[in-house]
């Protein structure tokens, strides 16, 4: 095929033949199909589907890159099938699995799934296209993000979640959660940014801007060759996990650090379904750490710590100073077992000087789950020099485009009065290599002179500059579907006020040493700030609140974290 469809060599049904016999022999799982400019025209893409099923059956997933992504970049299109392909099979089988066990349950709701993109999907969707669940987890999390960021007042907000094995951060602006359709995965940090390119797989999908990091409580340390101590991306998962839980782990893990400082319960998580044993957290830091870095076990676990911290600030950066955004304008919004428990040491280190942990930390990304509609995507590239865009060129295509978001949101059962329907584009410099996904206001199609303006503002927001009187390139047309929802009402119920009062060591740094610290429940906070250190623990996550800051309520029940600028 030519770029603009045309058949330039037919199709030879002959060496397809051959080219399918070999991958039935490998007994392969999963077939990825993509052809140069098929995004133009899928017919030969189409004829080699129908000539796969036939020869492979309807065991092995098939996927084409006409239907994943019609796009142009024949590597990214091609990797992001291929990503496609490869989770298929797996996918298949969870959702098929977990279907029949609610149905045999006697549970006939429809099954939906979240999206990279912040959306939820039906089942049936997802098995089609299983690449646009990747980075699912965080997006639920993000979309939680963004409506404590409307409840609260500050628009613009950093999520940091961190749990047992990844850190993940997303950039909230003007109570608008931030997408990009440039992401890399399998790579240790999963990320959107053009700074950090080419060290793991294209997906070229929409996906919420995550910056994705291997450090999580079960992140494994160590002191390498070099004598440098690392924390990650390695972990030591649910099985055996961190030393002090006594199930078989011997290398110790950032939760062990956070025991043996003291910022986690030296006895019990998660109300006593977690026993801890702080000695083994202590020795095997002590063995380890300590002793190949020649220093005391409490120094060594707050190296952890401090590595810890670094690396999740590195995440913050990609998705907010990378983007030509200043960090310090925004609050760090923590959740996760962990974020609260680190999000103070990042907001320093990054001078960010405001900290909000909502109600139920740990649970905080299933909330946002509930808070998520159906959404289906359609993109289609249509390359043109915007002066040389016709009357009612972009019309034409994004009204078709409308139409299959339409009806493929009906088909997932989602109400006609309740769709909205949201367009985009891709626009760039001529000869830029990247482009910059513009959302465009309601209404008519913008002109070629509105689309180039509206481009050079969003350029000059990310970069800090725009060209003038430089012609500008429309690459793709892009447009969404989205379910509305009602605001899903919350009532917060806190209790612990009459709780004894309780205390531990907490050790904050060469600075501030070992400090007695009080051990409080949220709900003994008020809305008068409350000096650190102090503890707050929750059943399913703690906060630290280190010297030079102070905890307070907001009328929501979030704990807002602060310090002096």
């Amino acid at each position: 095929m030519g770029p603009r469809g045309e058949v330039q060599v037919p199709l030879d049904l002959r060496t397809a033949e051959a080219a399918i016999r070999r991958v039935k022999d490998s007994g392969a799982t999963a077939l990825a199909i993509c052809l140069l400019h098929a995004y133009a025209n899928s017919e030969h893409e189409r004829r080699l589907v129908a000539l796969a099923r036939k020869h492979l059956g309807r065991g092995v997933f098939i996927c084409v890159s006409s239907d994943v992504l019609p796009e142009i970049r024949e590597y990214e299109r091609t990797s992001t099938t291929a990503i496609n392909a490869d989770v298929g099979p797996v996918v298949r089988a969870y959702v098929g699995a977990l279907a029949r066990r609610l149905a045999a349950l006697g549970i006939g709701s429809p099954l939906l799934v979240m999206q990279s993109s912040g959306g939820i999907l039906g089942a049936e969707a997802v098995l089609d296209k299983p690449a646009y669940i990747i980075e699912s987890g965080p997006a639920a999390g993000v979309i939680g993000g963004a409506m404590l960021a409307r409840r609260t007042g500050y628009t613009n907000v950093i999520t940091i979640d961190m749990g047992g094995t990844t850190a993940k951060a997303s950039m909230i602006e003007k109570g608008r959660v931030t997408r990009t359709s440039e992401y890399e995965v399998g790579a240790g940090i999963n990320l959107s940014s053009q700074m950090v390119k080419d060290r793991g797989h294209a997906l070229k999908l929409p996906v919420i801007d995550v910056s994705e990091i291997g450090a999580g409580g079960g992140s494994l340390a160590r002191v390498d060759r070099s004598g440098l101590l690392s924390v990650g991306p390695r972990s030591a998962g649910a099985v055996p996990g961190p030393v002090c839980y006594g199930r078989g782990g011997e290398v110790p893990t950032l939760t062990d650090a956070l025991v043996v400082l003291g910022y986690l319960n030296s006895e019990y998580l998660v109300g006593g379904a977690v026993r801890i044993d702080a000695g083994r957290s202590r020795k095997a830091i002590a063995e380890h750490i300590a002793g190949p870095l020649d220093m005391s076990a409490i120094e060594a676990a707050r190296g952890i710590f401090i590595v810890s911290a670094a690396s999740m600030t590195r995440a913050v950066k990609a998705v907010s100073t990378f983007r030509g955004r200043d960090r310090r304008d925004f609050h760090l919004c923590a959740f996760g077992g962990n974020g609260p428990i680190m999000a103070a040491e990042i907001a320093d280190a990054l001078g960010i000087t405001g900290v909000v942990v909502p109600p139920m930390p740990g649970l905080f990304s299933a909330l946002g789950l509930l808070m998520a509609g159906r959404k289906q995507e359609f993109s289609q590239t249509h390359f043109r020099r915007t002066t040389g865009v016709a009357p009612g060129e972009i019309e034409t295509v994004m009204a078709a485009l409308e139409t299959k978001a339409r009806l493929a949101l009906a088909a997932d059962g989602c109400r006609a009065d309740r769709i909205e329907l949201r367009r985009s584009a891709d626009l760039r410099y001529a000869g830029q290599a990247y482009e910059l996904t513009v959302e465009l206001e309601g209404g008519p199609a913008p002109s070629p002179q509105q689309l180039a303006d509206a481009f050079g503002r969003e350029h000059e927001r990310t970069y800090g500059h725009r060209a003038q009187d430089e012609p500008v390139d429309l690459v793709s047309l892009r447009v969404s579907a989205v379910e509305r929802l009602d605001e899903l009402p919350l009532k917060v119920v806190l209790w612990g006020r009459d709780q004894p009062p309780r205390e531990r060591p907490a050790y904050f740094g060469a600075a501030h040493a070992t400090v007695t610290t009080p051990i409080v429940d949220r709900g003994a906070l008020s809305w008068h700030p409350r000096a650190g250190p102090m503890i707050i623990e929750e059943y399913d996550a703690t906060t630290v609140v280190p010297p030079g800051w102070s905890a307070r309520l907001d009328d929501q029940s979030n704990i807002l974290l602060s310090r002096k600028a």
